[in-house]
């Protein structure tokens, strides 16, 4: 148990400082930058730490009715952080500075053609979280103890690829990559783990 207080956040963000993130591709790349937020808030029970994912609207273009955290893709001249708080806000309402980011994971590369760079936040009050319709369908509170349970996530494989395929384990659904790679990170580096998730793939639907 994670209780959601100073201690924990403390805590957190010395997990965070102590990760090693990949270093960042030198010459220009063809991906498209995006951001998104891991927002460490209260659990619905009260006093856990939980982290927010949402499910997709059914009516977007890309992706739609798919489990993700929020976040989105970089505007021009935008920094990964200022575009996940960006992004937090438009989707939640739930507005943070600066001051409420703990760390960053490394970045992830997407079969669809984006970098996607993970923002880990603390949401200190959510108590007014409100979805955006036009893009969010709901938003769940996932207590971290959900991820650190031996039988959260599993490895397969597919024929299209020789990389493992992630999948993590909520309530009746299987999330993919990339949500489930970064969770997963996240889940290593709460533990003092530097493990890498880059070589993690996706399913074949999530290729476009």
């Amino acid at each position: 148990m994670r209780a959601f207080d100073d201690a924990t956040r403390r805590n957190i963000a010395e997990a965070c400082a102590a990760f090693a993130r990949l270093p960042e591709i030198a010459e220009p790349s063809a991906l498209k930058r995006a951001a998104v937020v891991l927002a460490l808030t209260e659990s619905d029970d009260g006093g856990d730490t939980a982290f927010l994912l949402t499910r997709r609207a059914s009516h977007l273009r890309a992706h739609r009715g798919q489990w993700a955290l929020p976040g989105g893709r970089c505007d021009a001249g935008e920094t990964p952080v200022a575009a996940a708080l960006r992004e937090l806000d438009e989707e939640l309402a739930l507005e943070l500075s600066a001051d409420a980011v703990l760390g960053l994971l490394d970045d992830y590369p997407t079969r669809s053609g984006y970098l996607i760079t993970p923002v880990v936040v603390w949401a200190a009050d959510s108590a007014a979280i409100t979805p955006n319709p036009d893009e969010v369908a709901s938003v769940h509170r996932i207590a971290l103890d959900t991820i650190e349970r031996d039988d959260a996530f599993d490895f397969t494989e597919i024929p299209e690829s020789s990389r493992r395929v992630i999948r993590f384990h909520h309530q009746m659904s299987l999330i993919h990559a990339p949500t489930a790679a970064l969770i997963y990170q996240f889940r290593e580096v709460l533990v003092g783990r530097h493990t890498r998730v880059t070589d993690l793939e996706q399913p074949v639907f999530a290729w476009r």
